[in-house]
Order: structure tokens, then sequence, then C-alpha cells
């Protein structure tokens, strides 16, 4: 059984949900101390940290194995995206993930942009 595995049946029941509340996971903290957003990017760096992880650690650190965005990780682990941030600022902060904000959006005023978009739609129909 992997660890991933592992956690799942430890942590969630499909039925009635998580067995452990996100304050619990987060040990009650609120902010992370990595600055990140939603759309920010997280890849592990192959640094495995040194003792025991905790299971949602373990877990968030293996959806990182490819560059994956906060929201993504929120999402496959069922947790509040507060509570990810937190999860991954922990595994910044021992050097197992990296951290870069979301490429910058394109301009929204951008006439060519908004053509290629209508395009799109048009075809879509």
């Amino acid at each position: 059984m992997t660890s991933r595995s592992a956690h799942r049946e430890t942590w969630l029941d499909e039925a009635a949900g998580r067995l452990v509340r996100p304050y619990t996971v987060s040990a009650g903290r609120t902010r992370p101390t990595t600055a990140m957003d939603l759309l920010s990017w997280v890849v592990a760096t192959g640094v495995r940290p040194r003792g025991r992880l905790e299971p949602d650690h373990d877990m968030a650190l293996g959806l990182c194995g490819v560059a994956t965005t906060v929201a993504e990780v929120a999402a496959r682990m069922r947790l509040p995206a507060a509570v990810t941030k937190v999860v991954l600022s922990d595994l910044v902060a021992v050097g197992a993930v990296l951290t870069r904000p979301p490429s910058p959006a394109a301009d929204p005023t951008d006439r060519s942009i908004l053509e290629k978009l209508l395009v799109g739609l048009q075809q879509r129909l």
C-alpha cells in the first residue's frame, strides 16, 4: 500500500468526507509563511524533508511531482485553499517545494486577444 492510498484510507471516508478537520491539518494556522495565490505554481524539488511527514504534507508533496497550481492541489486534497497554502508553505520552508507566481494575465483590453476569443467561441457554437 502506498503512502497516498494509506492517507486516503486513514484520513478520508468516501461517505463522510474528511475525518480530520482542516484546522487540525494546519495546526490552527490560518496564514501561510510563503506568499502564494490560487494560480501560483508549485513543484517538488526532489528534496525529501527529514523526519516523518504528516499525511497531508506527504500527499501535497506527491501532487507537486509535476508543476501544478495551488488551486489544483487544494481540489485534489479536498482542502480549503487557505489550509492548502499553509501545508504548501511548510513544504517550501523545508526546501521540498518551490513556488512561482502565476504568469501575467493577458491585457483584457487587447483587441487581438478579444478577436481570437470571439473566433474561438463562434467555432464552438
